[in-house]
């Protein structure tokens, strides 16, 4: 069945890149506007959300247990997530967000922000998560999450950038920006899941079962095997990917 098969590869784009500082939205835009998926739209990348949102759960489980027990840094996390999710529900219910699903949009938003990410990966090491994630560290890192909201600048990319910035280590980095993700996921997959029962169809709760089931298993692997990879390695293989994946785009746009 050609849906489900379009379903599939969704899920796979979406489990490896929303974790990863390379913009899992542009990828999800950039192929289905090239291979012009009809199931790819907002509802079913929504719905992909979700299964990146149950690994992250699973995956950080212990931690989260914690954190339930830490209300300070709970806290924290929810004060970083406020910015975006009410600018996320306007670009949604405006239809805005749909003007920001172009190419060129895309392209040069790559670009740009893996710039960002190339010098900000060279500040150096001054914090712990423990000791300096304070309020303000939240506030700032939060702040420059709304800029996610456009395809191809990544919500993992910014949190990262920003929290290297600030001065986190690259794995503290990685860290936050996950758990930055839980609470925007959330609403996200909310929002999909009303959506999902409002449009009454069985094709389409098929494919959203599918969408989650796969992009939870995508998901939950590029997350331990990322967070693996940068507690050794610098982020240079993603900032080289994402300039070159930024060239090629601007390339089609402008030749």
């Amino acid at each position: 069945m050609l849906s489900s098969i379009e379903i599939l590869i969704l899920s796979i784009i979406q489990g490896m890149s929303e974790f990863l500082p390379v913009s899992s939205a542009a990828h999800l835009v950039l192929v289905s506007k090239y291979y012009a998926f009809a199931n790819q739209n907002l509802l079913i990348d929504i719905c992909l959300h979700l299964g990146s949102l149950i690994a992250i759960i699973f995956y950080f489980r212990n931690d989260l247990f914690n954190f339930i027990k830490n209300r300070f840094f709970l806290t924290k996390i929810l004060i970083g997530t406020a910015p975006i999710i009410p600018v996320g529900y306007i670009l949604y219910r405006t239809g805005l967000i749909n003007e920001l699903r172009s190419l060129e949009i895309i392209g040069w938003m790559s670009l740009f922000f893996c710039i960002l990410l190339y010098v900000s990966d060279k500040t150096g090491i001054t914090k712990k998560i423990d000791a300096a994630f304070d309020t303000k560290s939240a506030i700032v890192i939060g702040l420059f999450q709304i800029l996610s909201l456009v395809p191809g600048v990544s919500r993992s990319g910014i949190t990262i950038t920003m929290g290297r910035f600030l001065g986190f280590s690259r794995y503290d980095a990685a860290k936050i920006s996950f758990f930055l993700s839980i609470p925007t996921l959330f609403a996200a997959s909310i929002l999909g899941i009303y959506n999902i029962y409002k449009e009454g169809s069985q094709e389409l709760n098929f494919l959203a079962i599918i969408a989650v089931l796969f992009s939870f298993i995508f998901s939950y692997f590029t997350i331990a095997l990322f967070l693996k990879f940068i507690r050794t390695s610098s982020l240079t293989i993603f900032i080289a990917y994402r300039l070159i994946l930024s060239l090629v785009i601007l390339a089609i746009v402008y030749l």
